[in-house]
This record gives C-alpha cells, sequence and structure tokens, in this order.
C-alpha cells in the first residue's frame, strides 16, 4: 500500500498494557487503536497538535457521537513494551453516508532500523446524532480532511 498517504499517530504503551506472558493484551491493543481514532478525528484542545483530519468537536453537547459499528484485528507478532512509541499508521478506506472504514497498521516505533508489523485492523464508525441517536451523513469538511488519506481497505492473510 506504498500508494496510500497515511496518518502516524506515535502512541506509547503503559505498563498496564501487558498481560502475564510479558506483551501487549489483545484487549489493550483496542484501546490502543481508539486512543489513536481520537487524536485523527477530535478537535485539539488549545496548545495541542493534531492533524488536518481533527474536524469532530468532542463531548456529547457537541452534538456528534463516533459510535463502532465493527471492528476487526489480525495480530501479527506480540507487542514488546518499549519506552519509544509505537507508530500507529492510519488510513481510510471507505467514506460512506453516515460511517467511514478506518484502516491501521500497528508498528514497532519509528526509530527502528526495521520497522516491525505488530498488527492490523479496520473499524467502522458511524457518525451519530448525540440529540437523536440517529445515523448523521458525513459532512463536507470531514470528508475533504478524509479524502486524502483514502487508500485500499486491510488484507487480511489468515481469514477463512
Amino acid at each position: 500500500m506504498t500508494d496510500t498517504r497515511r496518518l502516524h499517530v506515535p502512541i506509547h504503551l503503559r505498563w498496564g498494557d501487558l498481560d502475564a506472558f510479558n506483551h501487549v493484551n489483545n484487549t489493550s491493543m483496542l484501546k490502543l487503536l481508539e486512543e489513536a481514532r481520537v487524536r485523527v478525528f477530535w478537535v485539539p484542545e488549545v496548545g495541542e497538535d493534531a492533524p488536518a483530519t481533527a474536524v469532530i468537536e468532542s463531548g456529547i453537547e457537541a452534538g456528534v457521537l463516533t459510535l463502532i459499528a465493527r471492528q476487526e484485528i489480525e495480530y501479527l507478532a506480540p507487542v514488546p513494551y518499549r519506552r519509544a512509541p509505537l507508530d500507529v499508521q492510519l488510513w481510510f478506506s471507505k467514506l460512506g453516508g453516515s460511517s467511514i472504514e478506518v484502516c491501521y497498521e500497528v508498528f514497532s516505533p519509528e526509530s527502528d532500523p526495521h520497522q516491525q508489523l505488530y498488527a492490523r485492523a479496520t473499524t467502522v464508525v458511524v457518525m451519530v446524532d448525540a440529540a437523536t441517536g440517529r445515523p448523521m451523513r458525513l459532512t463536507d469538511e470531514m470528508r475533504s480532511a478524509w479524502e486524502p488519506y483514502l487508500g485500499e481497505p486491510v488484507v487480511y492473510g489468515h481469514r477463512r
């Protein structure tokens, strides 16, 4: 997928993300992906940095909820604890009427001379009106912010 523009989101691990086998627990991986999504989607607070894709106001009072409709992860290698942040690469494979398909590849830190791919994932996010609970259409602002990062969907290697 070298032709797809990707967002690189550095995500630090916490010691509590590890399990008894001394690698990142599968449920912690969901939280790491969530953190990457929040940084990519939500408008930053004053003094914070965020990519141009951060166009959604956060909080229920903003009127927009981002709900997860589907999530899939393929684990390729155990993620050990590291002080340097993981390189979570993110792009979009589909912009629908009210939903988007977010794609990820989770790599070892960018500082590694030979980055290791730990996991691939896809999340379907639905935009929902907080007042009515009904899906809402993606805005022109969302589409223009996210379209530069459209690419091919994740290809999973171990599907049945």
